[in-house]
């Protein structure tokens, strides 16, 4: 088990400080520590010296009640790597023999559990129908199929995070859990990165293959490269069945999506059609709109696209004049942002109530380019205070005038060809030069004719293809469509009507907005990756005067051709068919994959037995694109809605609130979190990206301000139950490192926690029945009814799949309820000779059930230590604790006692104020006695219970009760909790006044500067004043407190012997 050093990796970030000094060589660097060796003298030091900065915090109001993960980050220091090295095959149980490790190590940890797992199956829904906790329910999930040629980033860790813990729950709980997982086969993106490939190494372009000899290296990079994804899925600790995995490229997915093409063309819901479409000149196919990126310009704005030479300006409007025909000195101006669409102007429109040309009704206007007659049309969609309030109406190229253009009856004339050169109809001057090459053309011409009007910035967003970074272009092409409305209507419906929930309820608007305006789509893609159309053209032995072309669909072209013949009435053999070369959009067999994962069209038992799937989780960008579609084609085709729920989470965001993007540099791989990652190797990840220079200067620069030291390795655990701490119901998450970092703690707070406890259980413990257990000790009954309370958070949280509370509940179970208070206050009770039992079982109780509730979160933290825990005698263990019961609120009501808790706070409130005090006077190591004042009877029975407790927490000696009406003891502290009680500190022999008087006044100086340099700052607004009136009554409260401890003290001194009288 060798530690090894990081001597070069100081890894602070995101307002971590890096450490000085090298690791700290560890003493037991063969063998871990024993359970029962005593505590090293350096480990009291770091105790002590981690108690002193508590209580400074104390004493400064730093430390609130219960602080989130966010706040609770420390400075991070470089740690040993801990390996297990015990011989162990894949597949085969970790031996867990040994003791536990001195310290936290996440690759220790994770080690040879995930193999374990698979192959014992505990994830399949067969194996966990035989669980004794079955409930002979079934809870059915898909995984969001991500892009075969990427790897997974810090949002698909979130969708797993989230994901996975539903599903580990599910299975603990007794239900018969389905989660499959699956890649999509990402058309446009997989294609260019193989010809990218090809180009690189061979020195060869696509088309100078055959589509067979192309699509074969495909599947050789898929081969190759395709299973990095699945590798990532395995380190997040996701629980699929990976017997059951797909591809939406695999036989199956074939099968269905031409199936799904098929039905959905004899429902009258798929047609072909000349339609205007999103496209890539640079791809030369068509795109979805969400592979159209909108960026929006402020003004004048030169980019660099592909097949253009120089850079290319956007962001201004070209003022074009139209001469008037028949009226010399006569001309209408046009504004437009696209000058290279001229050629294809038909027509320029005006608002019918505009008087600035109602004079001009009816009258025609000369092509500033080509001379020829246009209308001056009439049209109330023309905005009149929008450029000059003219408009050129370009109906190829332009959906808003295609739709003026079939107002009016205007023809429409494409000018910009599909790999965005200028076509025939531009004329020779302009035909086949690139489109932004033409458009510098025709401003010189417009000059030299005198018709230009000139150019000003004009704000507008230009719509780039995200795989290419080309601008998108409207063009005119013979496409398949789907018919949407009638299947929208009904998803629109669906929600209203409260059979499809969509969670948080805010998304609805959305959503029905989106289906009551949805358009038709286009699913043709001009690719040779993909699943090919399953529809021909009749090219021979149809009418030969029918100028409309014949098309036929069919399962094989054997069925095509039969549908042909009866279609002609000419005989199969007399017909020759072309298959369309085109291929689906990959968004078509994505929104098949709830059903089509488990068999569809065939009616397979997977089918039959979890489908409709329980729950569809997703990130909230994919609401309308891929769950809008699944809804649409689900019921379409199976008659029955996906999924009754839909769980949305927010995008994920770096702390500075900016979008995960590859030029910011902030784009984090959960690897390079889970392991650790030097600043080097980011650093190289980007230049072997596909970043421009001046992208890649200053996504370096941000990486190296973010990251200066690389990123701490954090684990897997740490990594799943930060990114699980975000509630769904909030805006988007805006993710640190360091808040990670700061989970990682946590998790060795745990392991510390286990440590102890099988110290204390030792190895001839006999757990006792969790339902016989009931403690007669208040601490006992106490830290029982904590562990029944977060039992019944989880289930709530889980319930509600509101992940948050079951972060918070488990966060705060173990380190505030357990570790910080019980663990401490337990400690003296146990060095008794005799030691009691009922503190072990308690431990006990608290490690399995606390581990149990822990795990769907953790897995592997949780399996590593719940592995050691002692078997309960009587009723055999389950082999994992993945499939262990999780606790149920029910099974331990018995333990809840608020009114027990509720007293409890009250002694933790003297407890603080006794670390206060103690943090106040600089006593480190002293215990002085402490007395409680209170009027109230009943008060003083309150804390009668809780007296060893309270000197424990509070760090101090014995405790005892001051009558009611007695005068305060001289030379004690003093502090008033709210109510009646007085708390009365010793302070007499164990302060030197003269000695601590300075350090007071030196605090309260340092603290006077903040104050006065906070008074004298400008009046502040909103969430900035309130805070600032927080920090202003927190630093008066904290001087008011060091004049009492002075004047106390000065006090003190004066009844007080010499400092060379005072007692040892």
């Amino acid at each position: 088990m060798p530690h090894l050093p990081l001597a070069s990796f100081r890894p602070p970030l995101w307002g971590l400080r890096p450490s000085r000094g090298l690791p700290r060589s560890h003493p037991l660097s063969t063998q871990p520590e024993p359970h029962g060796s005593p505590i090293s003298r350096r480990n009291r030091e770091a105790k002590q010296k981690r108690l002193r900065e508590k209580q400074a915090a104390l004493e400064a109001g730093r430390v609130g009640k219960s602080k989130s993960l966010a706040e609770s980050s420390k400075a991070w220091s470089p740690k040993e790597i801990i390996l297990y090295e015990i011989p162990t095959e894949p597949g085969e149980k970790k031996d867990v023999s040994g003791p536990l490790p001195p310290a936290y190590s996440p690759r220790y940890v994770e080690a040879a559990w995930y193999p374990w797992w698979v192959r014992e199956g505990f994830f399949k829904p067969e194996y966990q129908a035989r669980l004794p906790q079955s409930t002979g329910k079934t809870f059915s999930m898909c995984i969001p199929p991500p892009n075969v040629t990427g790897s997974l980033h810090i949002g698909h860790a979130l969708t797993v995070a989230i994901q996975d813990a539903l599903v580990r729950w599910h299975r603990m709980r007794g239900d018969q859990v389905l989660w499959v997982p699956g890649t999509d086969h990402a058309g446009i993106a997989t294609q260019a990165v193989v010809e990218k490939q090809l180009w690189k190494e061979q020195g060869v372009r696509r088309h100078e293959l055959s589509r067979e000899d192309f699509l074969r290296e495909v599947w050789q990079w898929k081969e190759a490269k395709g299973g990095e994804i699945c590798e990532q899925l395995r380190a997040l600790g996701a629980s699929l069945d990976w017997d059951r995995e797909r591809f939406t490229m695999d036989a199956g997915s074939s099968v269905a999506v031409t199936e799904a093409f098929v039905r959905l063309y004899k429902a009258g819901l798929l047609y072909r059609s000349h339609q205007l479409v999103n496209w890539s000149c640079a791809l030369r196919s068509a795109i979805s709109d969400i592979e159209v990126e909108s960026r929006p310009l402020s003004g004048r704005t030169e980019l660099l696209l592909p097949g253009c030479p120089t850079p290319v300006s956007f962001g201004f409007l070209l003022f074009v004049a139209f001469p008037v025909d028949g009226e010399p000195d006569a001309e209408v101006v046009v504004g437009t942002t696209r000058p290279e669409t001229l050629p294809g102007d038909v027509a320029v429109a005006v608002h019918p109530e505009d008087s600035r040309y109602t004079h001009l009704h009816g009258h025609w206007l000369r092509h500033p380019l080509t001379g020829q007659l246009l209308p001056l049309i009439t049209d109330s969609a023309v905005q009149p205070h929008v450029g000059t309030g003219a408009v050129k109406v370009t109906p190829a190229h332009s959906p808003a005038d295609a739709e003026m253009g079939a107002r009016h009856g205007l023809s429409p004339l494409s000018v910009i060809a599909e790999d965005g050169t200028m076509t025939s109809l531009c004329g020779d001057w302009l035909q086949g030069l690139h489109r932004f090459v033409a458009r510098e053309k025709i401003m010189s011409a417009l000059r030299e004719r005198g018709l230009f009007r000139g150019l000003r910035e004009h704000p507008m967003v230009l719509r780039l293809c995200s795989r290419s970074g080309d601008v998108v272009e409207y063009l005119l092409r013979s496409q398949w469509f789907v018919r949407c409305r009638e299947m929208g209507d009904r998803a629109a419906k669906a929600v209203e009507s409260g059979a499809l929930e969509l969670s948080p309820s805010f998304h609805q608007k959305n959503w029905q907005h989106w289906f009551s305006h949805i358009g038709d789509w286009c699913i043709s893609r001009q690719l040779w990756w993909g699943h090919q159309i399953p529809a021909y053209l009749v090219t021979e032995g149809h009418a030969k005067g029918d100028r409309e072309e014949c098309w036929v669909v069919g399962r094989s072209e054997a069925e095509a051709r039969e549908v042909a013949a009866e279609l002609t009435g000419r005989p199969e053999a007399e017909l020759a068919l072309d298959r369309d070369p085109d291929v689906l959009d990959t968004w078509f067999s994505s929104a098949l994959f709830p059903f089509s994962a488990l068999g569809w069209p065939q009616k397979t038992p997977d089918l039959a037995r979890f489908y409709p799937l329980s729950l569809l989780e997703t990130g909230n960008d994919l609401l309308l694109f891929w769950v809008g579609r699944m809804v649409m084609l689900g019921t379409q085709l199976t008659g029955q809605l996906p999924f009754s729920k839909v769980l949305l989470h927010s995008m994920v965001r770096d702390r500075q609130g900016r979008k995960m993007s590859k030029s910011l540099g902030n784009v984090l791989d959960p690897r390079d979190i889970i392991s650790g990652v030097e600043l080097q190797e980011l650093q190289a990840k980007l230049r072997d990206g596909s970043l421009d220079p001046t992208e890649l200067a200053i996504a370096a620069a941000a990486q190296k301000k973010d990251f200066p030291h690389g990123i701490p390795e954090c684990g897997t655990d740490a990594l799943r139950f930060t990114l699980c701490s975000h509630g769904v119901l909030g805006g988007d998450l805006h993710l640190s490192v360091s808040e990670v970092l700061s989970c990682r703690h946590f998790c060795n707070k745990i392991w510390n926690a286990l440590r102890f406890i099988l110290k204390v259980l030792g190895e001839k413990f006999v757990p006792q029945p969790a339902e016989e257990l009931s403690p007669s000790c208040p601490m006992d009954a106490w830290i029982l009814s904590r562990l029944a309370l977060a039992a019944w958070e989880c289930e709530r949280g889980f319930l509600t799949r509101e992940l948050s509370l079951v972060t918070h509940a488990l966060h705060h179970f173990w380190l505030h309820s357990l570790c910080d208070v019980y663990l401490e206050a337990v400690k003296p009770v146990l060095s008794r000779s005799p030691c009691p039992s009922e503190p072990s079982q308690v431990l006990f109780s608290c490690a399995d059930l606390g581990l149990r509730l822990l795990a769907p979160l953790m897995p592997f933290l949780a399996e590593e230590l719940w592995q050691r825990l002692p078997q309960r005698p009587g009723c055999p263990a389950a082999p994992s604790i993945t499939i262990a019961p999780y606790p149920s609120a029910h099974s331990l009501e018995h333990w809840r006692q608020p009114e027990l808790e509720q007293r409890f706070s009250r002694v933790q409130e003297a407890a603080q104020a006794l670390r206060a005090l103690r943090a106040t006077y600089q006593l480190t190591t002293a215990r002085p006695r402490v007395l409680l004042q209170s009027p109230e009877p009943g008060e003083q029975g309150l804390f009668q219970s809780f007296l060893e407790p309270l000197g424990t927490l509070g760090h101090c000696g014995a405790v005892g009760f001051l009558p009611p009406g007695t005068a305060a003891p001289t030379g004690w502290a003093q502090a008033a909790l709210s109510g009646t009680l007085q708390v009365y500190m010793e302070l007499q022999g164990l302060v030197d006044p003269q000695t601590h008087l300075p350090l007071l006044a030196a605090r309260r100086h340092k603290l006077q500067k903040q104050l006065d340099s906070l008074l004298a700052q400008a009046p502040l607004e909103g969430v900035a004043e309130t805070q600032m009136q927080q920090r202003l009554s927190s630093l008066q409260l904290e001087l008011s407190k060091l004049d009492r401890a002075a004047s106390h003290l000065q006090q003190l001194m004066e009844e007080s012997p010499g400092p060379g009288e005072l007692k040892p």
